[in-house]
């Protein structure tokens, strides 16, 4: 696993994204045949597997990509409205953009101090909660293949 080579207070926003972008390499090393992950879902084996829940697959490729934007910066307005409408069909896009101006009015009545603690707080809140999802993969594949110790 990747040492996190700069220091940082523990509730530093540097300190939980660097964390996050160890795990994740750490992750990537270790799983080295990501198919195995294929349909294999994160759940423990008492529990039930939900249709719509994502397969070690998809988090394993998400938290990858997620991990490329907060090392390298994030994808311009108009990529990630694509991407995340999925479809370049004005239809999507509208309503991504009566969401997102309906948020912009209710936040513009926040100062900006308050503004900037909301998300301060929920990227931190994110940022750990992908990192236990990464190393929840990482865990999984080393079942998966035998190389817990």
């Amino acid at each position: 696993m990747q040492v996190l080579n700069k220091r940082y207070p523990n509730n530093c926003l540097l300190t939980v994204m660097d964390r996050y972008s160890a795990v994740v390499h750490n992750m990537e090393q270790v799983v080295m045949i990501p198919s195995l992950l294929r349909d294999v879902q994160l759940n423990g084996p008492g529990d039930q597997a939900q249709e719509d829940t994502p397969d070690l697959y998809t988090y394993f490729t998400m938290l990858k990509t997620i991990c490329l934007e907060v090392e390298h910066g994030m994808l311009p307005k108009e990529e990630w409205l694509a991407k995340v409408a999925g479809v370049h069909t004005d239809k999507a896009e509208n309503e991504i953009a009566e969401r997102v101006e309906a948020q912009e009015e209710r936040v513009s009545e926040m100062d900006l101090e308050a503004r900037f603690h909301l998300h301060f707080s929920s990227l931190h809140h994110i940022l750990t909660h992908l990192t236990l999802k990464a190393q929840e993969v990482t865990r999984k594949y080393q079942e998966l293949t035998g190389q817990i110790l």
